[in-house]
Parts: structure tokens; C-alpha cells; sequence
């Protein structure tokens, strides 16, 4: 898989404390997308399913408030293959799976692939739709825009859940003084910092493509609240 970027335990991607995966490549082409540098299907890093695994488990097992993982990108339908099996297996830690697409739910049913609608089904939570940048609307949790649907497949996460989580912004300084954000708008406040301040940004993903818990850390919630879903 190409991986940009993961965030083992954040509260900003979803409900509760989450595992946050940000896969690369993505050829949706949204125009105002804020998360172009995922684009590219040879950037990242090329991380192999176990690995994966075996950091979701050794997170879990150090963080036991741990309740849910939050695939995002880039496009996660485009590594469907692969991101099936790992959200199967967050499902069996008792984890919940929130999955971000730029697809729509009534195209991957009628028109995806095996490994897509596989994904479908091993999610709890798809947010689904283009971001369109006339529809820009940052009003409700984590979507952008306002023709972006959630579809609570499960039951398992719940509407009052993501009103409740709302949107933040996580900032984290790690102990080599690299900056790195994430959230709605964190990319956004990354690069803001990095200009007011001059920090070295952490390259979203490190060395091995992934960002520890810990480091200093700030978290604020955005001004736009969870206003309804």
C-alpha cells in the first residue's frame, strides 16, 4: 500500500480516539482540494498490510481507550484491496471504521469493485461525495462541503456521536522539533505556523511514514461546530 501518512491515537478524525490513516494517491482531481500533496499515487511510502496491522494492535494494546480507526487520503477506494482486510481486522479489535471517499455510496453498489464494496461493508461511518469547492461548508464534522453525505451503515457510530466530536484541530510538536497538524483544517494550520514561526514541518509522514502519540501536543476545537449531520 502507499501510505502518507498515519496518526496512531488522535480525537480529531472522528468520535473518540481514533487510528488515523491517510493513504496516497487519489484521482478525483477535486479543484480547492487542500490535500493535493496526497494526489500522487508514487508519492508516500510503500507500507505492507502487516505492518499496519501490527502498529493498529500495538496501539490498541498500549492505548486501550482506543475505539475506532479513520481511513482518509488521498482516495481509500483506490487501495480497496488492502484497506478492506485492515478495517476487517480493526472490526474484530472491537474497533469502529470510519471511511472517507470521493466516490459516492450509490456508485461503489452499482458500479465498484469487489474490493470496494467490500470496504463498504467493513464500514461503520462512509462520508461520502466530491469535495466542490462552491459548496465549500465546514458546518458539520469533518465534511468540506455541503453535498458530502454520512452514511451510518451500522449503527455502531451514531449521529449524536459526530455532532458531539465536532471539529478539531491537533498540532504536535515532536521531540525533534518537527510540526505536523491534522483535523479539519489542520493541514491548513500547519502551514500557517511553519510560516509565522518557521517550524520544520514533519514531511506528514516521517521517516516510516508515521507519527507517534507522543510530543508536545494542542488541541483546540475549530470555530465551526457540529451543527448537524
Amino acid at each position: 500500500m502507499r501510505i502518507h501518512r498515519i496518526v496512531p491515537r488522535t480525537r480529531a478524525e472522528g468520535p473518540g480516539w481514533r487510528f488515523a490513516l491517510w493513504v496516497q494517491g487519489c484521482h478525483n482531481g477535486c479543484p480547492g482540494c487542500f490535500a493535493r500533496e496526497m494526489w500522487d499515487p508514487r508519492g508516500g511510502k510503500e507500507t505492507a498490510l502487516s505492518e499496519l496491522l501490527r502498529s493498529l494492535r500495538e496501539t490498541k494494546e498500549r492505548y486501550p481507550e482506543l475505539s475506532g480507526v479513520t481511513l482518509l487520503g488521498g482516495e481509500p477506494m483506490e487501495q480497496a484491496e488492502e484497506l478492506a482486510l485492515f478495517a476487517e481486522e480493526a472490526g474484530k479489535l472491537g474497533l469502529t471504521v470510519l471511511t472517507f471517499t470521493g466516490l459516492t455510496r450509490e456508485g461503489i453498489a452499482s458500479e465498484g469493485t469487489a474490493a470496494q464494496r467490500r470496504l463498504l461493508d467493513a464500514s461503520d461511518l462512509l462520508i461520502d461525495g466530491p469535495y466542490r469547492e462552491e459548496e465549500r461548508d465546514f458546518s458539520r464534522p469533518l465534511a468540506g462541503s455541503r453535498n458530502q453525505v454520512f452514511h451510518f451503515l451500522t449503527g455502531r457510530i451514531r449521529p449524536e456521536e459526530m455532532k458531539e466530536a465536532g471539529n478539531r484541530v491537533e498540532l504536535r510538536i515532536s521531540p525533534q522539533g518537527l510540526l505536523s497538524g491534522n483535523g479539519m483544517g489542520g493541514l491548513l494550520a500547519e502551514a500557517k505556523l511553519r510560516q509565522l514561526y518557521g517550524a520544520p514541518a514533519a514531511g506528514g509522514s516521517g521517516e516510516d511514514g508515521q507519527e507517534g502519540p507522543e510530543g508536545t501536543e494542542h488541541e483546540r476545537n475549530a470555530e465551526d461546530g457540529a451543527h448537524g449531520i
